[in-house]
């Protein structure tokens, strides 16, 4: 074999791409990773706050989306959280649990991504970073033609990401290749995204409180936050997963209490303070100034008709979003490559031999709180058993 050609060429540096690398050179394939990014894991080093959410313990298949709602299960089962966690172990990194499963480096999201890098350093793994793969042919093999040089393999690796957080480098590379070699795709769109409103409630702009968000049959229980655009937050990143152009979203942020025991037990309260007791004041205020109602009276003084009012306001808030803020500040990309003619066993093409599809490439997308980086792993892990 010449110093060109490799078993496997795997374009894309990022979570997916790494640790397939690193997989595959364990096994002992003479392996390429390219990344165009000057440094591999952009995304890793940014994720979750810097800490890197890089998995949820308590990841089911029903956590993730996509045309197809059985695909993701056989990889899924096939890497568990727990299997990253070993991983971590063995390089003696620190996690704790925020909540709801979501896991987190103690220290930074750098450690993750270095992990992986010496993974792949210390299995042979042949690294390129600033390289762009102008174009790939197949004949009998793969012939890749880069900015820095031209390669060879019989197998590729198509580990490019979607096109989320464009800042970093996000391109559409992994779609224009599946296009090229037959497959369809499902319109690529942000996900895990802030809304935009008009208005905006741009008065609210940084408070944030506990709201039941539902679109459609899907619901969200999380903290919502007022931005200068519209709002952001756990709740709206979640229910944006399941948005689509037009849809309304509805907002209980009476959490579901009913009417009869709203307010109860405070009536000598000004129904400012009242409301004050379950969400920022600066929020009553602006609701109460919406529905003109005086924030000085007393709860036991407030029209019924006015109580009504704000109840109803609270419990029932619905709107149309406008757009969202886009793939530029989108967490992921829901769609991608139709997963119809990818197998679900190996990430394979079942198009093109050789050919594989792994991460946010494809029309799988996790919910917020690190299901977004298993999925990462676990199609990773299932194409290195794949080519073993």
């Amino acid at each position: 074999m010449d110093k060109d050609q490799y078993d496997v060429i795997v374009i894309g540096g990022g979570a997916s791409g790494l640790f397939v690398s690193s997989l595959l050179g364990k096994q002992g394939k003479k392996t390429l990773l390219i990344e165009h990014n000057k440094e591999f894991g952009k995304k890793i080093l940014i994720s979750g706050g810097g800490r890197c959410n890089f998995t949820n313990a308590n990841s089911t298949p029903e956590d993730f989306f996509g045309k197809n709602r059985h695909f993701h299960k056989s990889a899924l089962s096939g890497y568990k959280p727990s299997d990253f966690i070993d991983l971590l172990k063995k390089y003696k990194i620190e996690w704790y649990e925020k909540k709801d499963g979501q896991l987190f480096c103690k220290e930074s999201a750098a450690q993750v991504r270095d992990m992986l890098v010496r993974e792949c350093e210390t299995n042979n793994v042949k690294l390129l970073t600033s390289c762009h793969v102008k174009s790939i042919e197949h004949d009998h093999y793969y012939h890749l033609e880069s900015t820095k040089g031209d390669f060879k393999s019989e197998n590729v690796v198509i580990a490019s990401g979607g096109l989320s957080i464009a800042p970093i480098g996000a391109t559409d590379f992994g779609h224009r290749i599946a296009s090229q070699f037959g497959h369809k795709l499902i319109n690529p769109e942000p996900a895990l995204v802030p809304f935009v409103l008009e208005p905006s409630f741009s008065e609210l702009s940084g408070v944030s409180l506990p709201a039941k968000v539902t679109t459609g049959k899907n619901e969200i229980t999380e903290d919502l936050l007022f931005t200068h655009k519209g709002m952001s937050g756990p709740a709206i990143l979640k229910i944006s997963l399941y948005w689509n152009i037009g849809d309304k979203i509805k907002i209980d942020f009476t959490l579901g209490r009913v009417r009869e025991d709203f307010l109860k037990g405070v009536g000598a309260k000004t129904i400012l303070n009242a409301l004050a007791l379950s969400a920022p004041k600066r929020f009553v205020e602006y609701i109460l100034e919406e529905l003109n109602v005086d924030k000085d009276k007393k709860v036991n003084e407030t029209s019924k008709k006015d109580l009504n009012k704000i109840y109803d306001f609270l419990s029932n808030f619905s709107f149309t979003p406008a757009r969202t803020e886009g793939f530029r500040k989108a967490e992921v990309t829901r769609g991608g490559v139709d997963v119809s003619k990818i197998s679900s066993k190996t990430m394979e093409s079942n198009l093109q031999k050789g050919l594989f599809f792994i991460g946010e490439v494809l029309d799988v997308t996790g919910q917020l709180g690190g299901f977004n980086f298993q999925w990462a792993w676990a199609s990773a892990y299932a194409c290195a058993q794949g080519l073993e």
